[in-house]
């Protein structure tokens, strides 16, 4: 008879899992030797933090559609998987997480590494649950599997290490033949009614100035947004994680939006008279329009997000791309077009300030130029991740993505040290695809080891450090939203470099303008992984595309107490559409 770790891994082959991402351990080795004994038809990722294998099955996820698995032993290894379990519940992703525990007699007896895994794992799951024999195991595994992927969130598992290898006492409970029936079958969406398909359409016909925000739901409509914004004269801004949902270069496209947006995206939000929402709930309140003046259509996948972060009008549940192309369906083309074009003029010119500050030759070495050239070095196929930092909003204005790109980050949870194992997960979802990551010096260094795990799988990435020695979004955080000299923001130099080569990769490092375009020939050159570390300037202020006063004036109340204070105010004058710092 098959013991309980065996049903649970031979559940996750049904269920097509190809790949699990843990770190072993005493209260989990049951599982580990259930995955030894079927390596032929599903892999193992060791990791070197458990963070990193939550992570890594939150990117799979996000990369795929397909449920991501992580597993980690009881205690301090269950606890560890927390915050990469965050970012998938807090990004809608359907993940499995398998724990161990101690021995189920021991259990609440202040033994080694007594947590409570499931009561601590209840607010993170949509399905979390305690193991107690293999017949339990034969009934739950694929409840697990079905549950994530229908709620689109975390399931958890926590199996005591003597329950995992011991047998079933009789035969099986499940029929295996209805797993696989399931799992096909979990796309199943609402289907909006005509008449509600027609009431958003009239809002939207009725409007003589739409904009148009995406998000990660409007994933592979890209085809029937376009149609919806040609037909309305729309202008399209898209939130970090539909980065991906058009061309960074389409005509009809602001970019994105927020603190590392576009200051067009921010003009035709405070301009427009109806707002579309598709497949996003961007939370940054300050850049929606005003809900009393303005009519908001959303469209989303899950009925709880409408109307969370905007107030509408005319709701549509269900996918984007169905959803798109009956609305289009009703609409009428508006042959008053000035809307757009006013926006794509206001982008041109944000555009060219953009290149400017690409072609800053001057030092201390800037990071614009440096981010351009490595984002213009991306293969056609590639799949790029960048950390939660002053990198993403270096990475979400200076590298253009192309039609066949994909992008992620750590959405709503905005989780430093995520990058490195997305592109790791990515790694194993597309083994033939070019990996590029952007990261930050504050993140790598908390999860640095995982790009041990990229040179051990001799993965095709392309890794861009910005060295600056500073937690740079949270000083300037300090100085814009609160007044505050920076402060413990400050990092001790690592030379990533040198780390590289130490763990068998290759390592660059670019220090001056006049370097970048040799060093980065020569790192694109090579195979496997590569870490390019740019050692660039501290003073390099993050701010917004368009400067509002309060954050202005909270800004030069923190200068005079903030070390460099004269060369951040000669950075902060490059900046395009802002108010005087100084």
């Amino acid at each position: 008879m098959p013991n309980t770790s065996e049903i649970l891994v031979d559940t996750l082959i049904d269920w097509d899992v190809s790949v699990v991402f843990g770190l072993p351990g005493d209260g989990i080795n049951g599982v580990m030797e259930a995955l030894r004994q079927r390596q032929d038809k599903i892999r193992f990722v060791q990791v070197r933090h458990e963070a990193s294998a939550a992570f890594m099955a939150s990117g799979y996820a996000k990369w795929t559609g397909k449920l991501g698995v992580c597993f980690a032993t009881s205690g301090p290894g269950g606890t560890n998987l927390l915050t990469g379990l965050y970012d998938a519940k807090l990004d809608q992703l359907p993940v499995l997480a398998i724990t161990g525990m101690q021995s189920h007699a021991l259990i609440e007896t202040f033994t080694q590494q007594d947590v409570d895994l499931v009561k601590l794992f209840d607010d993170v799951s949509v399905y979390n649950a305690r193991v107690s024999n293999a017949e339990h195991m034969e009934e739950i595994s694929g409840l697990a599997c079905r549950s994530a992927l229908a709620r689109r969130g975390v399931a958890h598992l926590s199996i005591p290490n003597d329950v995992q290898e011991k047998p079933a006492s009789s035969g099986t409970i499940r029929n295996k033949q209805n797993r696989r029936l399931f799992s096909n079958q979990l796309s199943c969406h609402c289907v909006p009614k005509d008449e509600d398909i027609r009431a958003a359409a009239d809002i939207l016909n009725r409007a003589s100035r739409v904009a148009i925000l995406a998000g990660r739901g409007s994933l592979g409509a890209d085809e029937e947004l376009v149609a919806v914004s040609e037909r309305l004269g729309a202008p399209i801004a898209k939130a970090l994680l539909g980065k991906g949902t058009l061309p960074d270069d389409h005509p009809n496209t602001t970019g994105g939006i927020g603190l590392l947006g576009t200051a067009p995206s921010q003009e035709m939000m405070e301009q427009c008279d109806a707002l579309l929402i598709v497949g996003s709930t961007f939370p940054y309140l300050d850049y929606y329009p005003d809900g009393h003046k303005v009519k908001g259509v959303q469209i989303d996948i899950d009925p709880q997000r409408i109307g969370l972060r905007f107030p509408v009008d005319a709701a549509l549940v269900g996918d984007a791309k169905s959803i798109l192309e009956r609305l289009n369906d009703h609409l009428e083309r508006k042959s008053d077009q000035s809307f757009l074009e006013n926006i794509q003029k206001s982008m041109s010119r944000w555009r060219e300030d953009m290149i400017k500050l690409e072609k800053d030759s001057s030092s201390p070495l800037k990071p614009q130029p440096v981010v351009h050239a490595f984002g213009r070095r991306m293969a056609d196929n590639g799949v790029l991740a960048t950390d939660s930092g002053q990198n993403t909003e270096l990475t979400a204005r200076h590298i253009p993505l192309r039609k066949d790109h994909d992008f992620t980050v750590s959405g709503t949870l905005a989780a430093m040290a995520s990058a490195v194992p997305y592109l790791v997960a990515a790694g194993m979802a597309f083994p033939e695809r070019p990996l590029y990551g952007v990261v930050g010096d504050g993140g790598l260094s908390m999860q640095l080891g995982e790009f041990a795990t990229a040179v051990h799988h001799k993965l095709p990435l392309k890794l861009l450090v910005i060295r600056n020695g500073m937690l740079n979004q949270i000083a300037w955080e300090q100085m814009m939203f609160l007044g505050n000299p920076r402060f413990a923001c400050e990092l001790p130099p690592i030379d990533f470099a040198q780390v590289a080569k130490a763990m068998g990769a290759k390592g660059f490092t670019i220090s001056r303008f006049e370097d970048i375009e040799t060093v980065l020939e020569q790192a694109f050159a090579e195979n496997g992984p590569v870490l390019i570390e740019a050692i660039v300037d501290p003073d390099e202020p993050m701010v917004p595309p368009k400067m509002p006063d309060q954050y202005a004036e909270n800004f030069k109340e923190a200068l005079p107490e903030t070390k460099g204070s004269d060369a951040i105010v000669t950075n902060a004058r490059r900046a395009p559409h802002n108010t005087d710092l100084t």
